[in-house]
């Protein structure tokens, strides 16, 4: 291996580290992300550490806040709803086009990734049931064959994981899971029928509920931080 390709190895390799802790909420919204700390747990200079998280600025995953450094990005309300409403935008019409085209092959895939989601639902397991959640939609998604409008969507998923962790772990605190489930088992019902119109209506309402659980739980815990203060 050239030296040139030792540090963006080592890069890549922090990168990942990182961004998978965001992914499964071990390092929440607002956590610091301490370059002395992240080298000494990957065994590595301050070099690949500060460079990774650079792109986890270019991702939309961290950014600088004054007297603290690097953090991951926090979650606010206007945020939120710009996300959801391109999420909305993108989504709506990848599950038309999807439905429109999947093969029954696919509607058995789909309908598994669903009965892995709803054991993780029963079982409490926030990240593992938006993974299978979004494997649900991704073969859905791929059969709209463009892929760059999935490529689009899983970065978007990307960006709003700490969103997705808050509304499906307040659902899961509330007691009332249906709907981190029950929009999907409609939509795997809407591909059996290959009806684009009912993917998209499902989809359309799933979105907008999400945006909604998530906004009164943000809302909610902005107001007692400010009690707090």
């Amino acid at each position: 291996m050239s030296k040139r390709a030792e540090p963006t190895l080592l890069t890549d390799q922090v990168y990942s580290m990182i961004h998978e802790s965001i992914m499964n909420g071990d390092l929440p919204a607002g956590a610091r992300l301490r370059v002395r700390d992240l080298a000494e747990q990957v065994g590595t200079s301050v070099m690949p550490v500060r460079e990774a998280i650079r792109r986890l600025e270019e991702a939309g995953l961290a950014e600088r806040v004054p007297h603290r450094g690097a953090v991951v990005k926090g979650l606010t309300l206007a945020e939120l709803v710009h996300v959801y409403d391109v999420r909305r935008l993108l989504e709506v019409e990848a599950a038309r086009l999807g439905a429109q085209r999947i093969s029954a092959e696919d509607c058995d895939r789909m309908q598994a990734e669903f009965t892995l989601m709803r054991a993780a639902v029963d079982e409490g397991r926030v990240v593992a049931l938006l993974d299978h959640d979004e494997a649900l939609l991704s073969i859905l998604y791929e059969a709209a064959a463009n892929p760059v409008l999935l490529q689009t969507i899983r970065n978007l998923w990307n960006h709003c994981r700490a969103y997705k962790i808050v509304g499906a772990q307040g659902s899961l605190d509330s007691g009332g899971d249906d709907p981190l489930w029950r929009f999907q088992e409609r939509l795997v019902a809407a591909a059996r029928d290959r009806s684009g119109e009912s993917a998209a209506a499902v989809n359309e309402e799933s979105l907008l509920d999400a945006t909604d659980r998530i906004k009164a739980l943000l809302a909610t815990e902005q107001a007692a931080s400010a009690h707090a203060g």
